[in-house]
């Protein structure tokens, strides 16, 4: 499947640890609760360390020369040291230029306050654009130039995994096709023009089972937003 999807594998490392599962929970509107088997599997001994330590000394190193975004993705019952993942965070949201967040991970990161509180309070922190996903409601866009709401496109929901992915991707396929970059982040209109294709996409994906985001010409032939599209970076969202 990654293969078909354009994905290049000469990276893999394998090792003798067996795969790491991910068990999907639906509810009867299609929402996700995940379980997560990844004590003495092959992911965590990636994705957790060194993984985590490389990533932020990336982020460091492009901070202020790449648009950075960050998505915390909170999965709590995978976070074994609470008081480190925030301290990690913080310092990498300050070096961010957009951060991705779900009500969720706001209610873990901000347990007293409001989602939207929340998210404006995220702002303080480094980023210049926070994009806060709601699920059925849409996206809300915060700056410092004040909120903007986004709406989610009508759709018949499957199930909502990789809808979050999706959204973030879409976003930043956007900006980057409009050959936009950090600098323009203060460009409001701009910046909601890119969460709406995101929440375009994320539609699509919720549409059908599994995480499986659409292709351009799925979105594009559907839809008006062709238009806006002026060059397109591939095929492949």
């Amino acid at each position: 499947m990654l293969a078909a999807d354009g994905v290049r594998l000469d990276a893999v490392v394998r090792t003798d640890e067996p795969t790491t599962l991910a068990l999907v929970e639906l509810d009867e509107t299609g929402s996700a609760r995940y379980r997560f088997y990844e004590r003495a599997t092959s992911a965590p001994g990636l994705t957790l360390e060194p993984m985590a330590s490389a990533l932020e000394a990336v982020v460091e190193e492009l901070s202020g020369q790449a648009l950075v975004m960050v998505d915390p993705n909170v999965r709590p019952w995978v976070i074994g040291d609470a008081d480190a993942y925030r301290r990690r965070l913080q310092r990498v949201l300050g070096r961010s230029d957009v951060v991705k967040v779900s009500e969720d991970d706001l209610a873990w990161l901000e347990p007293e306050r409001s989602a939207t509180d929340a998210a404006r309070m995220l702002l303080q922190a480094g980023p210049r654009v926070v994009l806060l996903t709601r699920g059925a409601d849409g996206v809300q866009v915060v700056t410092g130039a004040g909120d903007v709401s986004v709406p989610a496109p009508e759709v018949d929901v499957v199930d909502t995994i990789g809808a979050g992915d999706a959204f973030g991707g879409g976003f930043l396929a956007w900006w980057r096709a409009q050959g936009l970059g950090r600098e323009q982040l203060d460009d409001q209109a701009a910046v909601v023009e890119a969460a709406t294709f995101g929440a375009l996409v994320a539609a699509r994906t919720v549409g059908r089972a599994g995480a499986s985001p659409p292709f351009l010409h799925e979105v594009t032939q559907a839809t008006e937003v062709a238009d806006a599209w002026r060059t397109p970076v591939g095929d492949d969202l």
